[in-house]
Formats: C-alpha cells, structure tokens, sequence
C-alpha cells in the first residue's frame, strides 16, 4: 500500500482524531489510530468507547488497506519532516515507512481487524444548530459539570429542546449555568453529554456565523458532523436534576453592576485564597456600593466597587472561583445580580432577555 499527502493536512487530522484516544484500553486496537485507506481518501478514526473522533483526508493513491498506528509516535515524526509532503508505504510485514525529503522513518502498524465499529447516523434525529451558537452556548456553561462521581448524571450538560427554544444547563451542586436561544425545532428532545465530548466539539466548532453543525441523536448515542470530522459519543443515562425549580421567581435585593470592575474586584480577592486557604470573600450590598473582603491565612483584603442597587441592605459569602466563573464567560458590559437573603442563591441575570441564568449557592458567614 503506497499514497502521498499533505504534512499539514496530515498532522491536523491526526493530532484532532488523537483527542479520543486512549493511552491505555481494555481493548488493544484500541489504542492507536486506525488509518483507512480507500483509493484518494484516507480515513483516520480515534476511540475510546466513549468518545470517536473521525475524519477523512484527500491522498494521492490508488490502493485499499486498513492498520492501526501509533498516533502520538506518528504525530511526532510528521511534527519533525522537513517537506511539504509526505510518502507513506506499508508492506506485507506490517512496517510502514514513513518519508518527507531525505527523512526516512520506519515503524511497526498491526492490523485493524479487531477495530471495533463505531455507532451509524440510521434511525438517528437530526438537529442543525449554528456553530458559533453551539460554541458559545458550551463555553458558557462546561465550567459547572460536577467533576465528581457521586452523581454521574451531572458530569454531563442537559440538552433540552422544547417548542424551539434551546437550553444547555450544567449543574455541580454548587452553581447552575443555564444558556438559552431559540432553534428552528419544533420537536422536544432531552438528552445529556458528557462534558468531555462537549470540550472536544467546542475545539472543533468554527468562529465563522455561516457554518452549522449537524447534530444526529438516537436513545444511546449522539454523532457531531463538524467541518469535516464526525464525534461521537455515548450518552449518559438517567434523569437530570429538575433545575427549573431550583431558580429563584423572586428576589429581594436587586444589584447591576459593570460586569468587569466586579471580576477586578474578585481577582484581586483570589490572590489571597488557595486550596490551602479557602476562605470565602464578603460581599456588602448597600447605598450603591458593593463592599468586597477576604481574610485568609495569608492576609486580608478590603475593596468596594459601585453599582445601581434597589432593596434591601444585604451581606451574602461565596467561594470567590464560584462567582467569578460565570461573570468571565459572559459578553455584556453589566450584569444583574438579584438575591433573596444570605442564605439563598445568587441570580446572575442579563440586563434584558433571558440568554443566561446563573445559580451561585452562598456560604455561612461567620461573624467578623
């Protein structure tokens, strides 16, 4: 089997499609890359049982073969090739020689008999969503996926479609993050994905506002066509924690605030707290101004902001990373924080329309 290809387009497919490979598997053929080739177009897949990663690039070749390589060894030797195009040739023995100008790389492949197949689109529902809006809706809410085990569940997003409105939500016990738009879906869908196949769709997903992305979902799995490479993925099973009543109707204390002087605020807090001294920062609500102050085993802070605030005088504590995730990931100039007591959730709101929703749970502050 011989074919010639692009270094470049080479490289680019195989270090995206080793995103889904695993290092080590219960499954040998597994851990490498399986590599199609099928006259011009060589097909190059990643898996790991949980996630797939697939795409094809255009060759110069009238052959038919299939093996499995080592991706990172062969990333690394396409990394180091001096010339615009690379030669590829494997023989009988299963050696693949691998040459660009007078560089000349020999490597052993095995045989991709034992490939598993991955999940097809039949009897899949298809969704199109714009990219940049899938992009934007992830980036904004993958920070609050639970990192833990204790609940499986929340280690993914919910997607939830209902009557053409689209909500992404993320919950870890601690925060909530809610992106909502409107789809042209009239259908109702509810699904959950593992965050760890949403950060490889968000790295793959274009900033241009002409691309869409084509979503195929069916009872136990989800495929991602995007820009050439297919993702898929397992989904995860059970029911999502019903968030919707979790979000406060009312609030007492209503607080809008330049978005950026409170992440100032708030950075300049986090210097003083680690996870070896976890305090949590005050936050002081009164007469148009929010106090903010920390004290750690490593010194203390005072600052104070001003903001446009209606009701009632409030003081509320967080863990600092907790409220300044959210306030990172959005794009508006100000924001609106809304909050019924010290003890219930912060609501961080845009100024008009629903877009996002934000949960932040406080702490019990001790007295000063």
């Amino acid at each position: 089997m011989k074919l010639t290809c692009n270094k470049l387009k080479l490289y680019e497919a195989v270090v995206n499609v080793s995103k889904a490979i695993s290092e080590r598997s219960s499954l040998p053929s597994l851990e490498g890359m399986k590599m199609k080739l099928d006259n011009s177009t060589l097909e190059l897949t990643g898996y790991d049982l949980e996630i797939g990663i697939r795409t094809t690039i255009a060759v110069s070749s009238a052959d038919s073969d299939s093996f499995i390589i080592n991706a990172k060894l062969f990333s690394e030797m396409l990394k180091k090739m001096p010339a615009d195009d690379i030669y590829m040739e494997i023989n009988e023995n299963m050696q693949v020689t691998l040459s660009s100008g007078a560089v000349v790389y020999n490597m052993a492949v095995t045989s991709a008999d034992e490939y598993p197949e991955l999940p097809d689109k039949k009897n899949c529902e298809m969704i199109s969503i714009p990219q940049t809006m899938l992009k934007s809706m992830i980036n904004q809410t993958i920070f609050a996926v639970a990192v833990s085990d204790m609940n499986p569940v929340l280690k993914g997003e919910l997607f939830e479609i209902e009557d053409g409105v689209f909500n992404l939500v993320a919950i870890d016990g601690y925060r909530l993050a809610v992106r909502t738009e409107n789809v042209k879906s009239n259908d109702e869908k509810k699904f959950i994905v593992p965050s760890k196949t949403l950060a490889e769709v968000s790295r793959l997903l274009s900033d241009n506002d002409e691309d869409s992305c084509e979503i195929f979902v069916s009872n136990k799995h989800i495929i991602y066509e995007i820009n050439g490479y297919l993702v898929y993925s397992r989904l995860i099973e059970g029911e999502f924690h019903p968030y919707k009543s979790a979000i406060p109707k009312t609030s007492t204390t209503d607080v809008i605030v330049d978005r950026k002087e409170l992440i100032s605020t708030l950075e300049r807090a986090m210097l003083l707290i680690s996870d070896r001294t976890p305090s949590p920062v005050r936050c002081y609500f009164e007469n148009g101004t929010i106090k903010i102050k920390c004290t750690t085993a490593l010194g203390k802070i005072q600052d104070e902001i001003k903001a446009d605030m209606a009701g009632p005088v409030i003081e509320i504590g967080f863990k600092c990373k907790y409220l300044l995730d959210p306030l990172t990931k959005i794009e508006e100039d100000k924001v609106k924080l809304q909050m019924g007591g010290s003890l219930l959730p912060m609501k961080i709101v845009p100024l008009e329309g629903n877009k996002y929703t934000y949960l932040v749970l406080p702490v019990r502050l001790s007295r000063e």
